[in-house]
């Protein structure tokens, strides 16, 4: 099923989508350690999931498709296909598409993804596919329903909030039909993009990602690749529980959970749980939206 379809009927409802990533970690995970995982994912009811895709060899890229078939087709789970483009040519972006056509793939997450190492800024103008902007369009002729990322507090290479929703009304315009948000900590952050993108005319639905952080060493790790911010609320817990990591985890999930309720009391278009392939995670935050 088309994830247009599902945020158009969605909407209809009255309802907000739940949806969950999933990621194939270093080629660590599996055909069938993915399959477990997405059983228990199943349990919990998403309306979709995301399958995350490694450019640059950094992950399991080639498991992509194959993972989001299998949710689709075994377990009844619209899935999308993340693709990234700074590493793609014409000729491998024309392989991609006929993989996930394969597949069965019918929805697809467009991304620009990180530079290969030792490529500038500068560089990356002169290859094929330099911004998701320009891979959309390929990818919506070819059929598929495709979604973009959105930034509530600007991209790591783009600390100008205006200029990113510009940015995203450019997606928009060249073919996305819906976006999933970077991970963030303070929801306002979140209000305050979502009046700047329909001030820009944004009309496709925005779900909101929300990650629950596990541990010290991953939030400061995500602060710093993703350029999230680290509200007062977030820094006590990280200092109440700095010698007990169970505790923080616990925490962590608990804030994450708080999150979304708020963001649905305050009728988010759509929720979306960084997982991180943990289904006691997953079940944690969909218990608290059932509230």
């Amino acid at each position: 099923m088309r994830i247009d379809q599902i945020f158009a009927d969605a909407r209809t409802a009255g309802a907000q989508p739940v949806s969950f990533e999933m990621f194939p970690p270093k080629g660590e995970l599996t055909l069938e350690r993915a399959r477990e995982v997405a059983a228990q994912f199943a349990t919990d009811g998403p309306d979709f999931i995301s399958v995350t895709y490694s450019a640059g060899g950094s992950g399991n890229s080639d498991a992509t498709a194959r993972i989001a078939s299998m949710i689709s087709t075994e377990f009844g789970i619209p899935s999308v296909a993340h693709l990234t483009c700074i590493s793609l040519t014409h000729d491998t972006l024309a392989e991609k598409i006929s993989e996930f056509r394969a597949a069965g793939v019918e929805n697809v997450l467009a991304l620009r993804g990180d530079l290969p190492a030792g490529m500038s800024e500068a560089e990356a103008g002169d290859i094929a596919f330099p911004y998701a902007k320009d891979l959309i369009p390929a990818l919506v002729d070819a059929g598929f329903c495709v979604g973009g990322a959105a930034y509530p507090e600007g991209h790591l290479t783009c600390d100008d909030l205006p200029t990113s929703v510009k940015h995203l009304k450019q997606k928009q315009d060249a073919g996305a039909g819906f976006f999933v948000t970077q991970l963030f900590f303070d929801n306002d952050y979140f209000y305050r993009f979502l009046e700047l993108a329909d001030a820009a005319g944004i009309t496709v639905p925005i779900t909101a990602g929300i990650m629950p952080f596990m541990s010290k060493q991953q939030i400061t790790r995500m602060v710093f690749t993703c350029a999230a911010s680290l509200p007062s609320p977030v820094i006590k817990i990280l200092a109440r529980y700095e010698d007990d990591p169970e505790s923080l985890r616990q925490a962590g999930i608990e804030y994450a959970c708080r999150q979304l309720e708020d963001l649905k009391a305050h009728g988010a278009e759509g929720l979306h749980v960084y997982t991180m392939n943990r289904p006691d995670v997953a079940r944690a935050c969909m218990s608290a939206l059932r509230i």
